[in-house]
């Protein structure tokens, strides 16, 4: 900028960066949002304005470009990501994680809200496993949250009462034993697919064929229905024409998945859906446009049930997930518009969660690291990305207004986190540091 020039007018309805060293974004409607210095940051986050897609996609390049090329800039700031599917094995399993190590793990790794799936021990599949879920969760977690609800032989009408109350419905159609599996019974899931609210989130673990039923009980009863962790080319292009053809769907890939292949596999042992091919995994990428969200399905399990014969399926993921990503950034598989809209926006819109207030988090784009199990917060002690080199680096964490994490410290207290499915009273009054 000039330095007769007052400030730059990116777009005369909804943002102004002025000169005298801070970034302002700008709405008709309201005040600027949160300054920053832009020799030190700049703020990426269309949410308190509500920019659309476009917008955003056209505006980013040119900042980044603008002040990027520089190094004037060594923080970005995002909004605070959104996980929609981990498992935080808690009740059951708390050996490996639960609420309070999770949701560490999540600040750390920049989610500010994550959603945890039923099939815990016992899974949640009725009323009273739903109370006792949140009301742990109310005194343990450190980020926002919501709680899932496990589709059962007989719970459908039970779990329809519940569904203002939860993150959503899953069924699990494939890859699944004990009290959740619906198997292949398409009779059992169409109770489902008819008592469960049509605006409620439905979301399904469903692999190949049975992946291709499940579309057609969703265009049947004309609802929306989100594809949980999509792995290979078939079921991507099956997706792709799906909504081509009107229907209401929305999908997930994982990390590991657009990351690692079967290859990669003696090494690691077994996750659901299975790692595929090198092939599937171009394909994903290949159709990055179909690809609603990006999602950990942070699934810990600790290294004695992975070796020995046991070998339980499942990866963890919440610190490692976001790393991996902007590696892709700069490696130019990726724009940083691609993250957020698939691990913000899109979730946010998907599960009809609420907008966080004074919510944002802080990374370093040229920060280069080693991940390593011994660094992380999980309680799995492993990761499949062991001594993989990535590039960028959570440094800070701000969630309704409280720092939350910085510089490798969980700040957030047990207990911060709020239930983004209703209002509870927290036992906080005061900034949760420790």
């Amino acid at each position: 900028m000039s330095k007769g020039l007052k400030s730059i007018i990116l777009s005369a309805r909804l943002i102004t960066i002025r000169q005298n060293g801070e970034l302002h974004f700008f709405s008709i409607h309201s005040s600027p949002c949160i300054p920053v210095n832009f020799t030190s940051s700049l703020l990426i986050n269309p949410h308190p304005i509500g920019l659309d897609s476009r917008f955003f996609q056209s505006i980013i390049p040119h900042i980044l470009k603008t002040y990027l090329k520089n190094r004037k800039i060594t923080l970005l700031q995002l909004p605070g990501l959104i996980d929609p599917h981990v498992h935080l094995r808690e009740p059951g399993a708390t050996y490996k994680e639960d609420w309070d190590s999770g949701t560490a793990a999540a600040l750390a790794g920049g989610f500010t809200i994550v959603l945890a799936m039923p099939n815990t021990q016992p899974p949640i599949t009725s009323t009273a496993a739903l109370d006792e879920v949140l009301e742990v969760a109310r005194y343990k977690a450190r980020c926002d949250y919501a709680q899932f609800a496990g589709a059962a032989p007989g719970n459908a009408v039970e779990l329809a009462g519940l569904a203002r109350r939860t993150a959503g419905l899953k069924m699990y159609l494939d890859e699944v034993d004990g009290p959740l599996a619906l198997d292949h019974d398409m009779t059992a899931w169409a109770d489902f697919f008819a008592s469960w609210p049509k605006r409620a989130p439905l979301a399904v673990h469903a692999e190949g064929r049975t992946l291709a039923a499940a579309l057609l009980m969703a265009d049947f009863y004309k609802r929306p229905l989100h594809i949980c962790h999509v792995t290979t080319r078939e079921e991507i292009l099956l997706i792709r024409r799906a909504k081509e053809n009107g229907l209401r769907v929305t999908c997930e890939v994982t990390p590991h998945h657009l990351f690692l292949t079967s290859a990669d596999l003696p090494n690691l042992g077994q996750v659901h859906p299975p790692l595929a091919t090198p092939a599937d995994r171009q394909a994903l990428w290949d159709n990055l446009d179909v690809i609603d969200c990006i999602a950990s399905d942070h699934a810990p399990h600790i290294p004695a049930e992975r070796n020995n014969g046991m070998d339980l399926p499942g990866f963890p993921g919440l610190e490692t997930s976001l790393a991996l990503l902007l590696t892709a950034v700069s490696a130019g598989r990726l724009t940083l518009d691609d993250i957020i809209l698939r691990m913000c926006t899109n979730p946010r819109r998907i599960y009809h969660l609420p907008r966080q207030p004074v919510t944002w988090i802080e990374i370093d784009p040229e920060a280069r690291w080693e991940i390593h199990a011994s660094q992380l917060r999980s309680r799995s002690g492993w990761t499949p990305f062991e001594g993989m080199p990535v590039r960028g680096l959570v440094r800070r964490v701000v969630l309704r207004g409280h720092e939350v994490f910085k510089d490798g410290q969980v700040l957030a207290l047990p207990g911060f986190g709020r239930n983004v499915r209703g209002v509870q009273k927290t036992a906080y009054s005061t900034p949760p540091t420790a």
